[in-house]
């Protein structure tokens, strides 16, 4: 039988010592504040927003929502986040995407503060992630499939790593944060010849391509530690990950559940980078 690499004991822990962080802050006269950028009703975003709300408001992290329309204009858009720039009260902005069509994805991110990047979608951000300068923040989601990895005690160093997907937001920044830890990564996408040949030989396997079914037992080997990134429907309308659970887990050393696993894991990442954003601030300010 498997470990079962739960998100939530991972998330309490990460939660615990933001609450400790913020609740400092507050004793020097700082609300640590996150906005929340949101166009139009989509059921995913409206559901990412609450939970995160829920666990800012935990932790002593103040919520500012942006609710816009979804035919809202680039500019008005674009003149929202400039606004969110400017406003001392507001340590760190989350914007969700992607954005409708008639946005221009690249226009928006580039107007957002990387100080206030908190979920690491800026270029400024990104680049931190890939020089290993360690400035900005690198995407939540990608950042949590460390935190579970470490918080499991899954040794990296020396290990072969295997990323299904190249994404900017989870596959090209979790490559790049395995390798800071010393893994040997290898990336693969749906352009990949013989994904099961990969995926066989690594110790260590992370899913984010978004499609149910694409690790099945015949890509794993035993000892494995997988991590599903993934967050699909089934026919049943279920939400499962990538990974055929049932039949890849008794074969495996450790594996993430979904739901349950790396994305219980974000909105402690998240309400961190605000609580960090806000300390960098506030350090800023009294040099």
């Amino acid at each position: 039988m498997a470990i079962i690499m739960k998100g939530a004991e991972a998330a309490r822990a990460i939660a615990g010592d933001v609450a400790v962080r913020t609740e400092k802050l507050r004793e020097r006269g700082i609300a640590p504040t996150l906005a929340i950028v949101r166009v139009g009703e989509n059921d995913a975003d409206v559901y990412y927003e609450r939970a995160a709300m829920r666990r800012c408001d935990a932790v002593g992290i103040d919520v500012r929502n942006v609710p816009l329309r979804e035919n809202v204009t680039q500019e008005e858009l674009i003149a929202e986040i400039k606004a969110l720039n400017e406003d001392d009260g507001v340590h760190g902005v989350l914007i969700f995407r992607p954005l409708p069509r008639h946005i221009s994805d690249s226009a928006v991110r580039a107007e957002l503060s990387p100080e206030k990047d908190v979920d690491g979608i800026t270029d400024a951000s990104l680049g931190g992630v890939f020089t290993g300068s360690g400035k900005g923040f690198a995407p939540c989601t990608a950042e949590s499939v460390m935190e579970i990895l470490r918080y499991y005690g899954v040794e990296l160093e020396g290990k072969r790593a295997c990323v299904i997907g190249r994404s900017l937001v989870i596959g090209k920044p979790v490559s790049q944060l395995l390798m800071a830890e010393n893994a040997t990564v290898t990336v693969c996408h749906r352009k990949t010849r013989d994904l099961k040949e990969e995926t066989r030989r690594a110790d260590i396997i992370v899913s984010s391509a978004g499609k149910a079914g694409t690790v099945g037992i015949g890509c794993v080997s035993p000892g494995q530690v997988i991590v599903d990134v993934g967050i699909n429907t089934d026919a049943e309308g279920k939400i499962v990950g990538d990974v055929d659970f049932s039949d890849v887990e008794p074969f495996v050393n450790a594996i993430t559940p979904v739901p349950g696993g790396v994305g219980a894991v974000t909105t402690a990442v998240l309400a961190r980078h605000v609580c960090e954003a806000a300390e960098g601030k506030s350090d800023k300010k009294e040099k």
